[in-house]
């Protein structure tokens, strides 16, 4: 760090520190790679194969570091005949304890319920309830019950299910979001027998009405849902970033990057989603199915940049080895990134009186922090510490320059002597400090040393 002083005597009282800036991949919460049905330290899946079943049991460690990159966020998601075997019988402790493992395992937890797939059924129990089927056994895809999804019923007993996961686990400090899931298979929120938008809506309502604390994630592939999502405070998330073809013909499955997802995020007015509420995408097949299929990784990871994209899912698959250092770069570019580029604070300060700060901070990243972290000065001697917040909200910061020119209240039970300076930004639950800055100086507590000053008494 470089400290200096001006001519005169207020600039003589003032120290001036530049830190160095840093260019680690940083693990920092809410953003970054996840995992995927499972936690960091775990193995990773084969190259070419990912399971859409979540854990429902405690998964094993490797037995060495497993070669995936270290996250924040595990993403896990089960389908709905796992969740509720029988009618009102729900086995949270499924979720539960994938809260458990992913808070020992230094992350947080994101979540999706799914009602079905086209290899994992309906439950039993609906099936056999009265439920109104959309097809028949002996059409094309007659294996697959497929659900009425403007049937009453399964409003009613999808929409039990998602009341009482959001009476359990909504506002969870270790719940990172919850995708809303609604119509089809995975919930991703199309099929083949679309309801008309009116009960898609109340599909989407019930989560908007039982998450408000927290956050929502839309699903993308219908345009009308997704504009209203959004709209009603989600963020959203994809499928299938990375499927590169030039056409296709499935409907249900068109090209995807080069079609319809850049066309579609205009279409559906959610260019300025992300400087709100986060952006979350998950890769079509796997990193090394991109490979497979020649597809080009820059390409994919520059528009996934320019959608200003927090999270990804990789589908815990390995990152192929000529793609390592695309991938870093990747992962200091997305979500945030702080760097605390220069600090002004007195050299001498006086105790029960206002300090002048002065702070000039650069979001490096393509996105803002989306919960409300608390930038924080500690003062700290050798008998003791006082924390003094920093009135900013770091949310507004969005990518680019973020000044703070203000004064904080210096306690006037502070003894005289020297103190050390130190900055971070605290976690407003534990008071902890928990967001790393791309800057030298952090300590082993996790504050950021930037020098010191003295404390005079009157």
């Amino acid at each position: 760090m470089l400290a200096t002083g001006g001519l005169g005597f207020a600039q003589l009282n003032v120290v001036v520190v530049r830190p160095k800036e840093i260019h680690d991949v940083l693990v920092n919460p809410g953003m970054g790679i996840t995992t995927f049905q499972r936690f960091n330290g775990q193995e990773p899946n084969p190259p070419l194969k990912w399971s859409e079943v979540g854990p429902v049991a405690k998964l094993p460690q490797a037995p060495t570091k497993p070669d995936f990159p270290d996250t924040s966020i595990s993403y896990c998601r089960w389908y709905w005949n796992v969740l509720e075997t029988e009618p009102g019988k729900f086995h949270w402790e499924i979720v539960d304890l994938a809260l458990e493992e992913a808070r020992a395992h230094g992350q947080t937890l994101a979540i999706r319920l799914m009602p079905y797939s086209n290899q994992d059924s309906l439950p039993v129990w609906y099936r056999n309830s009265g439920a109104r089927r959309a097809n028949k056994a002996t059409d094309k895809d007659g294996e697959i019950w497929q659900p009425d999804f403007s049937d009453p019923l399964f409003l009613k007993y999808w929409g039990e299910l998602v009341a009482e996961a959001g009476k359990r686990y909504d506002g969870n400090p270790y719940l990172d979001s919850v995708d809303i899931s609604s119509v089809g298979y995975w919930g991703e929120g199309w099929s083949p027998y679309m309801p008309a938008f009116a009960y898609q809506k109340e599909l989407i309502d019930i989560w908007l009405d039982t998450f408000q604390r927290t956050p929502l994630l839309m699903n993308f592939d219908e345009q009308q849902a997704l504009t209203y999502g959004t709209a009603h405070g989600a963020g959203w998330r994809l499928d299938c970033l990375g499927d590169m073809r030039t056409s296709s013909t499935n409907p249900y499955f068109p090209a995807e990057m080069l079609e319809i997802y850049p066309q579609q995020v205009v279409r559906a007015g959610i260019q300025d989603v992300w400087q709100h509420k986060p952006v979350s995408l998950e890769v079509c097949f796997t990193v090394a199915g991109w490979k497979e299929r020649g597809y080009d990784v820059d390409y994919i990871l520059d528009q996934a940049l320019r959608w200003h994209v927090t999270s990804v899912n990789i589908k815990s698959s390995p990152i192929p080895s000529e793609w390592k250092s695309q991938f870093e770069n990747f992962q200091k570019k997305m979500g945030y990134r702080f760097i605390l580029r220069r600090l002004e604070y007195p050299k001498t300060v006086e105790a029960g009186s206002m300090m002048p700060l002065h702070m000039w901070w650069l979001n490096a990243g393509v996105a803002p922090i989306y919960r409300d972290f608390l930038l924080a000065v500690e003062l700290r001697s050798t008998k003791t510490a006082t924390i003094i917040r920093i009135p900013v909200d770091v949310r507004k910061w969005l990518p680019g320059d973020a000044v703070f020119d203000g004064t904080l209240y210096v306690p006037e039970n502070l003894t005289e002597g020297p103190y050390d300076f130190r900055v971070a930004m605290l976690d407003p639950r534990t008071e902890q400090p928990a967001i790393r800055f791309a800057i030298e100086g952090r300590q082993d507590d996790g504050w950021y040393a930037m020098g010191s000053l003295t404390v005079k008494t009157r």
